[in-house]
């Protein structure tokens, strides 16, 4: 039998980044991984999809803006199958590299499918046979995958996961998209922008339903313009696939309707994979949704036992899953660690345009008694985005009027991803806003809207 201080089951972002960071700590670590390491979003997610979407970019900007950058050409040819190559390149070069980090850190890897014996051994099932693990510690990191609409047979050909979709090299004549969240904007802006018919089904009464409201508003104008159809408040009653086509039947306000596609996307929500790893065998408590319930420190019910990332359902995003990793490894090897606060954790969804948030909403500021100041400053205004030729949008700040204190951010425009470390940073220092409209942000940039929707929330925006 294998003895380690710590296994941690599951090799996604959750799991590798705890794992080598209790072996910094010191602890003899082995990691279990049944598919592929770096999980769903080193190799079918988040890395593959944001190489895809580079070229999506490229592509809309061709099809679309070239006379306004004076671009002219004859007979545009996109190949999408080379884009999908180099989404596969760029995949296979980060998986290699944590298999680089593992081996740095001494982490011994079995690759194979993990079931508890006992609260504290498992059983490793591979290639090579059996063997059994023991150790002090055990981390959950086995992540989900996607809620299949009961009545709906995915074929991977007609009917797709986004697994199947982000691996197929050719782009369907048609598609719909049934979800509206961070996966279903993505594939739209993806096929939408090689010149794809795309209809997005969204049950609720907005996409981007997670988002401030006036996100979903404006996210819904710009890809309407695009071309990219939206049905919010339809639900997805029956598929029927054909040879040629499918048929899809929807449930509208205004009664049902039906859609033809070449293809449709399920991108709805996402379920545990808490199945099949022995859990009542350790004792290990679950939710009726099947996610594992843990305190502040990771821990489960049972002691020695941890879950960390999406098999927990806290927030289904790789760097959250990062950091729960983390502090986990802290909480294990007994050295001082922090708690983390999900509400206030960056989200970003990469479709176009750009969308970005933390913390409250306005709406939810206020229902949690807040007296709300607001700072908005539209992009444009701002030189970078105009020379960008990308200056839809807004940073929108959330504050606490009374303390000036931080309480959400907003965005949606060119790159506003990479605006959240700035703001996310502030509100947990407890900076308040008057302090960032004091920094000096370099011109010009993008950055300079936050400067200016901070000047706003008391009314002194420079250039608003």
């Amino acid at each position: 039998m294998g003895k380690f201080d710590l296994i941690v089951i599951g090799a996604g972002p959750a799991g590798y980044v705890g794992a080598i960071r209790a072996a910094q700590l010191g602890q003899k670590v082995a990691i279990v991984e049944k598919e592929f390491l770096g999980g769903v979003c080193l190799n079918v997610g988040c890395i593959p999809s944001k190489s895809l979407l580079k070229n999506a970019e490229l592509a809309y900007v061709l099809r679309n803006q070239a006379k306004a950058f004076g671009i002219s050409f004859d007979n545009l040819k996109l190949d999408y199958s080379a884009a999908v190559k180099r989404s596969r390149q760029v995949s296979k070069r980060l998986t290699k590299g944590v298999d680089f980090l593992l081996r740095k850190n001494k982490i011994t890897l079995y690759i194979g499918s993990a079931i508890f014996t006992s609260q504290n051994t498992i059983q490793v099932k591979g290639e090579n046979g059996t063997e059994d693990l023991q150790a002090g510690n055990i981390i959950i990191a086995t992540g989900a995958r996607p809620f299949i609409i009961p009545g709906i047979k995915i074929d991977g050909k007609q009917v797709l996961t986004y697994k199947e979709a982000i691996l197929q090299d050719f782009l369907p004549k048609s598609a719909l998209i049934v979800g509206a969240g961070a996966i279903g904007m993505e594939f739209a802006t993806i096929w939408n922008s090689y010149g794809v018919p795309v209809t997005v089904v969204e049950m609720l009464d907005r996409i981007v339903p997670n988002e401030d409201e006036e996100i979903s508003t404006a996210l819904q104008k710009a890809i309407n313009k695009q071309g990219i159809t939206t049905l919010v408040k339809t639900k997805v009653t029956k598929i029927e696939t054909l040879k040629t086509k499918v048929n899809i039947v929807v449930e509208t306000p205004d009664g049902e309707e039906k859609i033809s596609a070449d293809q449709v996307l399920l991108a709805t929500s996402f379920v545990p994979n808490s199945q099949d790893l022995g859990l009542d065998k350790a004792g290990v408590k679950v939710d009726r949704g099947g996610f594992i319930q843990i305190d502040g420190s990771m821990a489960t019910n049972v002691p020695g036992i941890w879950a960390i990332g999406d098999v927990t359902g806290k927030l289904m995003l790789a760097h959250v899953g990062m950091a729960m990793g983390m502090i986990c490894a802290e909480h294990i090897a007994g050295v001082p660690s922090s708690e983390i606060n999900y509400q206030n954790m960056p989200r970003a969804t990469y479709c176009h345009p750009q969308v970005a948030s933390f913390g409250l909403t306005q709406q939810g500021a206020e229902e949690a008694g807040y007296e709300v100041a607001v700072g908005r400053f539209n992009f444009q205004a701002n030189g970078k985005a105009l020379g960008m030729n990308e200056y839809g949008g807004w940073v929108k700040l959330i504050v606490d009027k009374k303390y000036g204190k931080i309480l959400g951010a907003h965005m949606i425009g060119p790159e506003v991803t990479e605006l959240l470390p700035e703001l996310t940073l502030a509100q947990q220092m407890e900076l308040t806003v008057s302090e960032i409209g004091h920094n000096v942000h370099a011109h010009p940039t993008l950055s300079e809207v936050l400067h200016e929707a901070a000047k706003a929330v008391t009314g002194l925006a420079i250039h608003g």
